[in-house]
C-alpha cells in the first residue's frame, strides 16, 4: 500500500443524477477532516487490480440498470475478482447506486460479488430513485466520508 491511505472510488456516471452523487460522495471522501488521505477516481471501464490492491478502501458509483449493475461496473469486478481475492479480504467497501424506478437487483448484484471477496460494508448501500434530492445527495457526502474515516483508524 502507499505511504498515505487510499481510497478508490470506481464510478460508472451515464446520467446527470448520477454524476450529483458522485460529486457529492467525492466531496465527503475529501472532507478536510480526512486529511492525509488520497482519492483515486477510477471510471469502472479503466479500474484496475492494481488500482484495488493499492487501496485500503473502496467507493462503488453505479447505475441500475435493468435490475443490475452497470456492464462497466460488473466488467470492472471481472477484471480483479480473481487477482483480488486473496489480497483484498475485509477491505472497506460503500456504494451508492442509482436507479429511475428500482435499485434493489443491482444492489443485490454488488453484494454477492463483494461477498465473495469477503470485502466489508461501512454501511448499506445508498439507493436512489429519480432526481437526487439535497438529502441524498447529503447522505451520499456521508456514506463516503464514513468510508474515509473507516480507512483512516
Amino acid at each position: 500500500m502507499a505511504d498515505r491511505p487510499t481510497v478508490l472510488v470506481v464510478h460508472h456516471t451515464v446520467s446527470p443524477a448520477l454524476d450529483d452523487l458522485l460529486d457529492a460522495a467525492l466531496a465527503g471522501v475529501r472532507d478536510p477532516a480526512l486529511d492525509g488521505l488520497v482519492v483515486q477516481p477510477r471510471a469502472a471501464l479503466s479500474a484496475t487490480a492494481s488500482d484495488v490492491l493499492t487501496a485500503v478502501g473502496i467507493l462503488l458509483v453505479t447505475p441500475a440498470n435493468l435490475g443490475w449493475m452497470s456492464g462497466a461496473l460488473k466488467h470492472f469486478f471481472d477484471t480483479i475478482y480473481y487477482p483480488c481475492l486473496r489480497e483484498t479480504v475485509g477491505r472497506p467497501y460503500a456504494a451508492i447506486v442509482h436507479g429511475a424506478s428500482d435499485t434493489t437487483g443491482a444492489v443485490r448484484s454488488i453484494e454477492k460479488i463483494v461477498t465473495g471477496l469477503q470485502w466489508s460494508a461501512v454501511g448499506p448501500a445508498l439507493e436512489v430513485t429519480g432526481a437526487p434530492s439535497s438529502a441524498a445527495r447529503d447522505a451520499a457526502y456521508d456514506l463516503a466520508a464514513t468510508l474515509g474515516a473507516t480507512v483512516l483508524d
